[in-house]
């Protein structure tokens, strides 16, 4: 017996194409709808056993945020995605969402279908080596890019960012303009430069705040 499907994706052309093959292997596609966002109330309105989701950018602010509101409202409606797996970070955030299965935008419709009647049964429908890779995602996080430090060194001038490694390791004004073959006093307007651009108050600050934003370490590389 077919399982009874809404089926939803970011693209129109491809979420008709989907339904269409999926009628043919037996499947009742009750409703067709776009972008995915849209999924939630059109499973509301159908009642399905299965939402197929389509996701074009599952690493994208929001991918999953139908997933989470039907898992939230309709916890009895088993949501397979339909996705990219070239970042495995998406893959990983689909079933921290509440995702039954995960299947590549570029499978065969034998695997689309498979993947529907297992989540139907409460079976994980996904391929094993993309459940493996997205668990060691979750495991093993990759660190990203602090985007607070980037900000940081990018309103900071060669000279600053030199002047602040120095003040993380403690040097005064007379270390710091010895150590950099400047006077003093053009020591001392960077560093003023470098508190204000920091939002610090003394060097300590500056300090705490280079490395509390991973700056300092992005110094130490650099």
């Amino acid at each position: 017996m077919g399982v009874r499907l809404v089926v939803v994706d970011d693209h129109r052309l491809l979420a008709e194409a989907l339904a269409a093959a999926l009628q043919v292997r037996g499947h009742r596609v009750l409703a067709v709808g776009c972008p995915a966002a849209a999924g939630p109330d059109l499973v509301a309105q159908r009642r399905p056993e299965v939402c197929l989701l389509g996701v074009a950018r599952p690493g994208g602010p929001g991918a999953f945020a139908p997933v989470r509101r039907l898992r939230q409202e309709r916890p009895e409606v088993a949501v397979v995605v339909l996705g990219p797996v070239d970042d495995l970070r998406g893959v990983a955030n689909a079933f921290a969402a509440g995702a039954a299965g995960y299947v590549r935008s570029d499978e065969r419709i034998e695997v689309v279908d498979r993947a529907v009647t297992r989540a139907r049964a409460g079976e994980v429908a996904v391929a094993v080596e993309v459940l493996q890779g997205a668990f060691e995602r979750l495991l093993h996080p990759v660190r990203e890019p602090d985007d607070e430090a980037l900000r940081l060194l990018g309103a900071l001038t060669r000279r600053e960012v030199q002047v602040l490694a120095r003040i993380a390791e403690g040097q005064d004004t007379q270390e710091i303009a010895a150590g950099m073959g400047i006077a003093p006093s053009t020591a001392r307007t960077h560093v003023q430069r470098v508190l204000m651009k920091l939002g610090a108050r003394t060097r300590l600050e500056a300090a705490a705040v280079a490395d509390r934003t991973g700056l300092l370490a992005r110094l130490v590389r650099e």
